[in-house]
């Protein structure tokens, strides 16, 4: 009778453990992306996983040395793909084997599977990060840089800004929002944007061609 006893418990026990380790892996991996510090990013063409805002991978195999990815915050949320849920933009940091710092920009999309990280653009390396905004469907990444010219290890001190918006899924660089009577468009990846209930129309009078050099801002 004990030895029958004993051996339920162990029966029992081993059930118990069972259901709890098994159990708290699949809740671990139905949840491992709802929230932008657990998710996916492509980050100059590698697949970067965060697991709680952290990753780190050899440089090389076998390596000492790691490229470390680390969420860095200044979150703002936002639809950017236009699906009526919330996403959310932030700022991440990658080191390597060098001193560099390197700044990155990324959008998590938000999903009934979870979120759905996007590509990474470069915004700098040691920058001073200010804010994140997201405004007439574009994300504006406010920052600190060095005067043209000076060496990497001066202290940033002019206010930058830069432009972002997702097109098909993917996230790129646009050019800045301007008001009406402001030049926009042109033939520049980062050309000026008319901002929201604006155009940009041809200069009337002008025999530039639009298409190259773009126009102003009038209302729609």
């Amino acid at each position: 009778m004990k030895k029958t006893f004993t051996i339920v418990s162990i029966i029992i026990i081993a059930g118990v453990i069972f259901w709890y380790t098994t159990g708290s892996t699949s809740n671990s991996l139905k949840t491992s992306n709802k929230d932008n510090k657990n998710t996916t990013y492509i980050i100059e063409g590698q697949t970067v996983a965060l697991v709680g805002g952290r990753s780190e991978v050899a440089v090389v195999p076998g390596s000492a040395s790691k490229t470390i990815t680390q969420y860095f915050g200044n979150d703002a949320t936002g639809d950017l793909n236009g699906d009526g849920l919330p996403d959310i933009a932030s700022l991440v940091t990658q080191t390597g084997g060098g001193s560099g710092t390197f700044y990155y920009v990324v959008v998590a999309f938000n999903t009934k599977n979870g979120y759905q990280g996007t590509n990474a653009i470069l915004i700098g390396d040691r920058i001073a990060p200010q804010s994140t905004e997201i405004k007439d469907g574009k994300v504006i990444v406010n920052y600190a840089d060095r005067v043209f010219g000076e060496p990497i290890t001066a202290r940033p001190s002019v206010g930058m800004s830069k432009y972002f918006k997702v097109q098909n899924g993917t996230l790129i660089e646009v050019g800045p929002v301007v008001s009406a009577g402001e030049r926009c468009g042109g033939n520049m990846t980062t050309a000026p944007v008319c901002g929201s209930g604006l155009h940009c129309a041809q200069v009337l009078g002008s025999k530039l061609p639009f298409g190259d050099i773009g126009g102003v801002c009038v209302a729609d």
